[in-house]
């Protein structure tokens, strides 16, 4: 008896993203038909246990545009769909997915997203960067002009103790204040 290999995919509307999640697969077959009749079939393991699975797609699919391809972790579909239109699912019939058929989340992209530019104009909303501050007090773009403007290099009475302690290996110990005075 076979047993199903995981399969994820993900649309566009001119395309299907189809991957086999199968590591190391032998004997590999496959099938696209027209109509979208998607079939697969591999062995894998040292005792060669068989895996397959066969569907109908949403809708009819263009054979010739479509591509495949083979690596040692997983097998992966570019299914060229023959009219340019979202399906409303992958498979033909309805109700719930087969348990073996997931959604590809690292290539899913939103019908109202996808001729959006990825990466260069992302939207971050109502973030103000200007107000942003990631660790430390004060204007980020202030003290980088304080420093160009020329720095004087005078340092507190402090950091020069603490220096010169770091040179010579004594611990150092910071002054006390009256805070943290214990009472007796």
């Amino acid at each position: 008896m076979s047993r199903h290999p995981m399969v994820k995919w993900a649309q566009r509307s001119d395309r299907l993203f189809i991957t086999v999640e199968l590591p190391d697969a032998n004997n590999v077959t496959h099938k696209l038909e027209p109509e979208g009749k998607f079939l697969f079939s591999a062995t894998t393991g040292v005792d060669n246990t068989p895996y397959e699975v066969e569907f109908d797609l949403f809708d009819k699919v263009d054979v010739n545009e479509s591509k495949i391809s083979a690596t040692s972790r997983n097998i992966c579909y570019l299914v060229k769909k023959a009219e340019n239109k979202w399906w409303s699912r992958l498979l033909k019939q309805g109700g719930k997915p087969p348990i073996f058929l997931k959604v590809d989340w690292d290539k899913w992209v939103d019908e109202d997203e996808q001729d959006e530019k990825v990466g260069s104009d992302m939207d971050f909303g109502d973030i103000d960067f200007s107000k942003l501050n990631m660790g430390g007090g004060g204007d980020f773009d202030a003290d980088i002009a304080d420093r160009d403007e020329g720095d004087d290099d005078s340092d507190t009475e402090d950091e020069i103790k603490e220096e010169g302690a770091a040179a010579s290996g004594e611990p150092h110990t910071a002054p006390a204040s009256n805070e943290s005075e214990t009472k007796a």
